[in-house]
């Protein structure tokens, strides 16, 4: 046999060995690391939507009872939609299974229900009754 053949066969087979060692190592890594930036990018999402709620409420609330206002926001994933106590909270999973409580604070108390809401676009109807000291978020429809 000729002995360049042969070691041009062994550095195929070292160089085979290598790929497979890095392959090994780095598609676990590079899974992670999606899933990682996955729930970066649910969590943002999650926040601008509080937000949303939360500095339209604070508009109402300048503008004195009987004020309305309509907003639109952008719900990441499915959970739970909760104003009362000054603040706006969503509750995110994350891949992993947290939990974890997404948070925007009002200058004023705001009410409403517990919501459930999934993924996709909704609006909202945030709104000063005459006849109340509170701000009302309602309607949260989806789009």
């Amino acid at each position: 046999m000729d002995s360049r053949g042969q070691v041009s066969l062994e550095y195929l087979l070292l160089i085979l060995v290598v790929l497979l060692i890095l392959g090994g190592v780095t598609i676990p890594l590079i899974g992670s690391s999606i899933e990682a930036s996955t729930d970066v990018s649910r969590a943002s999402d999650a926040k601008v939507a509080v937000q949303t709620i939360a500095n339209a409420a604070d508009i109402v609330y300048a503008n004195g009872p009987g004020a309305k206002r309509t907003v639109s926001f952008y719900i990441p994933v499915d959970g739970v939609l909760i104003t009362g106590n000054n603040s706006v909270i969503f509750t995110v999973t994350y891949t992993n299974g947290t939990v974890s409580n997404i948070t925007a604070p009002t200058q004023y108390n705001v009410t409403s229900q517990s919501v459930e809401v999934q993924r996709g676009w909704y609006a909202a109807v945030i709104y000063w009754p005459l006849d109340s000291n509170n701000v009302v978020v309602t309607n949260v429809t989806r789009k």
